[in-house]
């Protein structure tokens, strides 16, 4: 027996697969399921679950290796460019006092970055088909997954 083509569409299936790449990565970043989300990403800290709770996705195959490091470092680098320059123009620190603020700044702000920046690269996994995962997507005016 073969199910009809409304089965694959999420609706019958109960989530609702998201629009855009923006879409999916966004609910990376907020620690849901990129495909429904509504089930949690993480079970721990860094440690993505196996499977999502709400709609059965298999997220064991994702591979973010060091992304959200990159990422991380990148977006903290960025950030702190015009914090650094300030505090040695304007303030006149010395080298010793720069380090002091500085280096608890960029730890707090790279430790507090990675879990969001890997939310967002399996939401960009997912959204693109890699590693495992199967490529969904809304197609227009019917709603049917592809």
């Amino acid at each position: 027996m073969s199910l009809s083509p409304e089965a694959n569409r999420p609706s019958a299936v109960g989530y609702d697969l998201p629009a855009s790449l923006f879409a999916a990565m966004l609910r990376g970043v907020r620690h849901r399921c990129p495909r429904c989300g509504e089930g949690k990403l993480f079970r721990r800290w860094l440690k993505p679950v196996d499977t999502c709770s709400a709609c059965s996705l298999d997220i064991s195959g994702q591979r973010a290796d060091d992304l959200p490091a990159y990422i991380g470092i990148f977006v903290t680098g960025h950030l702190l460019a015009p914090v650094i320059i300030a505090l040695v123009t304007k303030w006149e620190l010395g080298a010793v006092a720069l380090l002091a603020i500085i280096i608890p700044l960029a730890i707090v702000m790279l430790v507090a970055l990675l879990q969001p920046s890997k939310g967002a690269v399996i939401g960009l996994q997912w959204w693109n088909g890699m590693h495992g995962f199967r490529k969904e997507r809304l197609s227009e005016g019917d709603g049917a997954e592809r």
